[in-house]
């Protein structure tokens, strides 16, 4: 029988700068007061998740602070352990857009995909799947929850699935499955997904 690694992907709960609009990318701005919230709230979505009676294995995490944080919260919650902070998770580099509102000063530096100095949707892409392909290859048919930001998320679903995605909320669950077969997706953004929409081989 295949064997099939299952990924929870979470994004982060609220900070001061989503609530504000700002381009946040890998600059570590902390949880606020409502995204400590959501990080105790994602439990109970994660708890209701389970696969032939099996609970998550463990949580892995960016190792930026509001990251770290929500995956703190939910292994606290659901009593399982952190083990491992990568920063191949970490979220995209915006380089100068990092902690802009829409205006002027952002407009400026928009390029095609991008700002001027960021890091580009392919590197950010490729990043995430070589980071769950990774797990996979180390701990096959694990059960993974994987705490990261909302573009990486994004923007690595999109490019294993060849699907256009948008913005992924706060502490949202997606869910996706790698197997010699290839990749399943089960949710997307806290929603279920069709099957027959959800399916595709490795490349």
């Amino acid at each position: 029988m295949p064997t099939t690694t299952t990924f929870a992907l979470v994004r982060h709960g609220q900070t001061d700068w989503n609530a504000e609009f700002r381009i946040q990318g890998s600059t570590d701005i902390p949880l606020n007061d409502v995204g400590r919230g959501q990080a105790t709230a994602a439990v109970i979505p994660l708890a209701a998740f389970h696969e032939d009676e099996r609970d998550w294995d463990f949580v892995v995490s960016s190792p930026l602070s509001r990251a770290a944080d929500t995956a703190d919260a939910i292994a606290a919650g659901l009593n399982i352990d952190v083990t491992h902070r990568l920063p191949t998770i970490i979220e995209r580099d915006y380089g100068d857009a990092e902690g802009l509102q829409a205006g002027p000063e952002l407009e400026a530096l928009r390029i095609p995909n991008g700002f001027l100095t960021a890091e580009s949707e392919a590197a950010v892409a490729q990043r995430g799947i070589d980071a769950l392909q990774s797990l996979a290859a180390e701990f096959p048919g694990a059960r993974i929850i994987v705490v990261s930001h909302g573009t990486l998320i994004r923007l690595t679903v999109n490019a294993i699935f060849d699907i256009s995605a948008g913005p992924i909320s706060n502490a949202a669950l997606t869910v996706v499955r790698a197997s010699p077969a290839g990749w399943h997706l089960d949710h997307l953004n806290g929603e279920n997904v069709l099957a027959e929409e959800s399916s595709t081989p490795v490349a």
